[in-house]
């Protein structure tokens, strides 16, 4: 059983997100994502069929369903979302979601532990899980015949998961290994995680998704269990489904196995505003590396899905922005920090937050080429910036951008995955089932004086945190980590 966890904020920008929904999901989940394989091939699949809209509807005890047929090969994606994610931990339990993902693969007291995934696997399928700091998702890839037996798989594990503590302390020793290996042993990612501790103060995005090593050693089978019992209810969670399907049979099955779940309140969410940041934070961070590495995190607006919102306007022309930086081959940074004989930087990377239940972020990052130093690529950062603020961009770049976001449109269309998760995320940021096509109509209106308004507004010391990893000596005698037995990702 393989599963990819979302841990981190992404490390690498560069041409990751000319699908603007796409790049904020892998920022707020920051996905680590995992890359998807194509369907298998089928005479259905050689046949241009655009795929139909998809539609949502809400069972009598709560669960939304969403349904989106797509018959160009036999197959189905069905995903299993709940909204709630590594930011609705407490203090002193940072991780808990994480490890509940881990335990929800450990039985119901009709399919026994480790084989939830085996009977995935003989009915031609495969199935993985992700937590973020927003959601948590449980996904299953099958022919679709074998819809209706993974619906009454994941509807079972929904209402019925359990373990016992034994079971509990094995898997929370992978967990913990799975830190070490993906955290500790990454000094970019160590980097990354004293930055969100840097930069937030109330917000609880500050926490690693993964946890705090000090609060996994804490956590018990009680506290995963009361997580469980807590968040995961029908009016928290959304199945989607994707593929050959038909949407009255897929909601006459989501009835069938999820509409007779019984329903509890969801409970209230505090709301841990975060504070207006009042002062320039810098955060020098050491570690055993090879290459210094440079972040520059300035806060910015989320965006909200109001038409006409001053601050929607302000997110959607950020993230032209960020796409104008780095968003395709020969880029400005790419042009200007890593090219030509006066290059600072082996790489340069802009992104932009875009949306998340928390606060978001636009960041400018590099890693400094050889016999140059952190503080010169920060300025070189800075001036791209500012040249921007002070002289706008052309309408040639902003045109290329715009046409890269349509073809990527396209692109998606291509992964029955894809479109599942651009819809469960979209949910779970409680958006509409159009908001991929509402969006892109959106950005496609951003105009030139909208970037460069932008770039003057919201790049001030204010609101931003400097990172610099300082490079310290690599231990040449220690040998790399081996996954344990049980690591799944």
């Amino acid at each position: 059983m393989k599963r990819q966890t979302a841990l981190t904020v992404p490390l690498c920008f560069a041409k990751r997100y000319l699908l603007p929904a796409l790049a904020a999901l892998l920022l707020t989940t920051p996905p680590l994502t995992q890359a998807q394989p194509a369907p298998p091939a089928s005479p259905a699949s050689a046949v241009a069929v655009a795929p139909e809209s998809a539609q949502q509807f809400t069972l009598a005890n709560g669960l939304t369903l969403i349904v989106k047929p797509d018959r160009r090969a036999p197959t189905a994606v069905h995903m299993l979302w709940v909204r709630v994610g590594a930011m609705d931990e407490v203090d002193g339990a940072s991780g808990v979601a994480h490890v509940l993902e881990h335990m929800m693969f450990k039985g119901t007291p009709k399919v026994p532990a480790g084989e939830f995934s085996r009977r995935v696997a003989a009915l031609g399928g495969r199935d993985n899980a992700f937590t973020s700091r927003d959601y948590t998702g449980y996904y299953q890839m099958v022919p679709v015949q074998k819809l209706e037996d993974v619906m009454r798989l994941e509807s079972d594990r929904f209402a019925h998961s359990q373990w016992p503590d034994a079971e509990f302390k094995k898997e929370l020793e992978v967990v913990k290994e799975e830190r070490r290996l993906r955290t500790e042993d990454n000094p970019q990612a160590l980097m990354y995680e004293a930055l969100n501790a840097t930069v937030f103060v109330a917000s609880p995005y500050r926490r690693p998704i993964v946890g705090w090593m000090s609060d996994l050693e804490a956590l018990t089978p009680e506290d995963a269990r009361a997580f469980y019992q807590r968040w995961y209810v029908p009016a928290n969670a959304a199945v989607v489904v994707a593929g050959d399907v038909d949407v009255a049979q897929v909601r006459a099955l989501a009835d069938k196995y999820y509409g007779s779940l019984p329903t509890r309140a969801v409970p209230e969410r505090k709301p841990r505003t975060e504070p207006v940041q009042s002062g320039l934070k810098r955060l020098a961070f050491k570690a055993p590396a090879e290459q210094a590495n440079v972040v520059l995190a300035y806060k910015v607006p989320s965006l909200k899905w109001q038409v006409g919102s001053a601050n929607d306007a302000d997110t959607l022309a950020l993230t032209v922005l960020a796409a104008v930086l780095d968003g395709y081959q020969g880029a400005r940074l790419e042009r200007s920090l890593t090219q030509g004989p006066d290059r600072v930087a082996d790489s340069a990377g802009a992104y932009n937050g875009l949306w998340g239940r928390g606060p978001q972020l636009f960041m400018l990052t590099g890693v400094p080429t050889q016999g140059k130093t952190a503080e010169q690529v920060e300025q070189a950062l800075r001036t791209q910036v500012q040249r921007i603020a002070t002289e706008g961009i052309t309408e040639a770049e902003l045109a290329r951008v715009k046409t890269q976001w349509v073809a990527s449109e396209v692109y998606k269309l291509d992964s029955l995955f894809n479109q599942a998760r651009e819809l469960g995320t979209q949910w779970a940021q409680g958006l509409p089932t159009d908001a991929g096509d509402q969006l892109l109509q959106r950005l496609r209106a951003v105009t030139a004086e909208q970037v460069q308004q932008v770039a003057r507004q919201y790049f001030g010391d204010d609101q931003l945190t400097v990172a610099h990893l300082l490079p310290q000596p690599l231990d040449k005698t220690r040998k790399p980590r081996t996954p344990p037995a049980g690591f799944r990702h």
